[in-house]
């Protein structure tokens, strides 16, 4: 059925949109640019937000006494729309000032200096005094996490990281509570973030328009590593990192800056620098096997075999599973991910190889996850208190970096990584998008169980950026039925399904973050922009199919550490360094 159309009149420009459309959306097809505040669209990604409560985007509609919100109000047949009277110019300004007499002045030492809309707003509209200042302050919580740092006297109470939070990952970690000047959005009975079930995925500080919700910043602390002579630091950054990185720097979405970002590190003084593509690779091995072994005991008969197996790469995935589903703790893979076997590694084999005592190797890693700062802390992952991964800082903070040192970052030439933990395939480099993980374990668990060289290693089934995707693949007759879900809701409708005896599926891979790492919560702000997520995710393709090895179980120096170390996947040392466990976390 044909969609109905509606024609009206913006500033004078005579716009035809489908029916339901709202001003703010046809603005923005002709190129009109309304200012908004508490708004944002992610089209691709379910995340939006309309409350229309902070009405920085009103518009006069003609033949309405009152202004409309442009972002909740829609299109009619022949309205009449103007964006820039008089009238709409001081109201703007005025809810603007009205917003700014209850938000503290510290905007010079406030993280999100440079990058806030409220900041941005306030230059656009000329707001140069405050007629409405010498209110007091809302006292409000200031706390600090190992991944997000809450300080609520900045909350705007745009609902952006509510909205998010609930509809979008159904984590349900933040709401808005008490009245009037008082009011604020925190967890249920103003608990803190530590004592809920925020599973630190950043998405709510990705989509806070002030410095209300950031990420910990990490990087004075890795200064202070970097200057000190007792200390040996190493670095190991994600896929994602380097098909994002650039846009600090003025480069399209979707630029790969590999080379560049490792002369950095190296410039920022790193003694060696490495690849979590290699531990990606480390994962399938283990995961892999994990898949492999389940499904020979399931097609063996044996009835105790948990179906599906999870992927357990994602750190605010598995936070998440620990909090809402702790009766199928089960059921997910025991595999590190990533970024804590990496740290093992290095730890341990890497350490005894070159004669470093573990007090002394400083790991830090560069994700494009800030869950990846809380998972670092988890007590699992330390050796007599000694964290396998000290700290990790976020693509964000790596650029913030960059610019303090002065690197010319556009300049600087392509350097290689450092081996042994520097080598990584083409399945390592995809883990960055969303069904990456999936693609990377079916490359090597096919060739093992089939014992037949793949012809093709694109499975393009399992790619895309839809939040659930389902896909059949043929293992000499037999057919493995894999599903692929980015987002935390998504993921909560797959488990529920599972929960209730309605499983289809022998592998699930789960990214907490829209598009999967690309879109993490330390990654460059898209500001609704999804077609960056597609760029993101293009680049990790290309850098894949450029790959001279791209599939895992190739990688020579896996075979090495396997060889010269770890015996065999799953075998007594790897499942001591390379695996783990998890916890009940559900709260009551």
């Amino acid at each position: 059925m044909e969609e109905k159309q509606i024609t009206l009149q913006i500033d004078g420009h005579f716009i035809t949109v489908p029916e339901g459309s709202t001003i703010l959306e046809a603005a923005i097809k002709i190129g009109i640019n309304i200012p908004t505040l508490c708004h944002i669209d992610l089209k691709g990604t379910c995340i939006k937000n309309n409350p229309a409560s902070c009405r920085i985007c009103v518009v006069e509609v003609m033949g309405r006494r009152n202004l409309a919100p442009a972002c909740a109000t829609r299109c009619t047949e022949g309205m009449v729309v103007k964006t820039s009277t008089l009238r709409v110019m001081n109201a703007r300004k005025v809810v603007a000032e009205l917003i700014l007499s209850d938000h503290p002045n510290d905007c010079l030492t406030c993280p999100k200096c440079g990058n806030c809309e409220l900041q941005t707003l306030a230059l656009r509209f000329n707001i140069r005094e405050m007629p409405f200042n010498g209110g007091e302050l809302s006292p409000r919580k200031r706390e600090i996490t190992a991944s997000i740092v809450r300080n609520m006297d900045k909350c705007i109470f745009c609902r952006r990281c509510e909205s998010v939070c609930n509809d979008v990952q159904t984590v349900g970690a933040l709401g808005a509570i008490r009245r009037g000047f008082n009011t604020t959005i925190a967890p249920a009975f103003d608990r803190m973030m530590t004592e809920s079930e925020c599973t630190y995925c950043g998405q709510c500080v990705a989509v806070c328009p002030v410095g209300a919700l950031t990420e910990r910043d990490y990087t004075n602390r890795l200064l202070d590593d970097l200057a000190n002579p007792d200390k040996v630091v190493i670095v190991q950054t994600a896929p994602a990192v380097r098909a994002a990185l650039g846009e600090e720097f003025g480069f399209p979405p979707g630029t790969l800056v590999t080379g560049k970002m490792v002369y950095a590190l190296r410039e920022l003084g790193f003694d060696y620098v490495f690849d979590t593509d290699f531990a990606a690779d480390l994962t399938i091995m283990e995961e892999g096997s994990e898949i492999l072994n389940r499904l020979t005991r399931y097609l063996n008969g044996d009835k105790s075999v948990r179906l599906p197996i999870l992927t357990s790469c994602c750190p605010a995935w598995v936070n998440f599973f620990e909090h809402h589903f702790p009766d199928m703790l089960d059921i997910p893979s025991t595999a590190r991910s990533p970024q804590q076997m990496f740290g093992s590694i290095a730890k341990s084999y890497w350490a005894e190889k070159m004669g470093i005592p573990r007090e002394k190797l400083v790991v830090v890693s560069i994700m494009p996850c800030l869950a990846k700062k809380y998972e670092c802390a988890r007590d699992e992952f330390k050796v007599n208190g000694i964290p396998d991964v000290d700290y990790s800082i976020s693509t964000r903070e790596l650029a913030r970096l960059i610019k303090r040192a002065n690197i010319g970052f556009p300049l600087v030439l392509d350097s290689p990584f450092d081996n042994p933990m520097g080598e990584s395939t083409g399945a390592g480099v995809i883990f960055g998008t969303t069904g990456g993980v999936m693609e990377a374990a079916l490359r090597s668990v096919y060739e093992i169980y089939t014992g037949e060289p793949l012809k093709n290693v694109n499975f393009e089934q399992v790619r895309g950026l839809s939040g659930v995707r389902r896909a059949t693949i043929n293992l000499n007759g037999f057919e493995l039925k894999v599903g692929i879900a980015h987002g935390l809701g998504n993921a909560r409708h797959l488990l529920e399904d599972i929960r209730n005896g309605h499983n289809e599926y022998h592998v699930i891979e789960i990214m907490a973050c829209p598009g999967g790492c690309i879109g993490g919560g330390g990654q460059p702000l898209h500001h609704g922009n999804s077609e960056i997520l597609y760029a993101r995710a293009n680049a990790l393709y290309r850098e894949d199919a450029n790959k001279p090895l791209r599939k895992s179980h190739e990688n020579p120096y896996i075979k090495t550490l396997y060889e010269d170390y770890l015996g065999k996947p799953l075998g007594e040392k790897s499942e001591t360094l390379l695996h783990t466990h998890y916890f009940n976390k559900a709260i009551d």
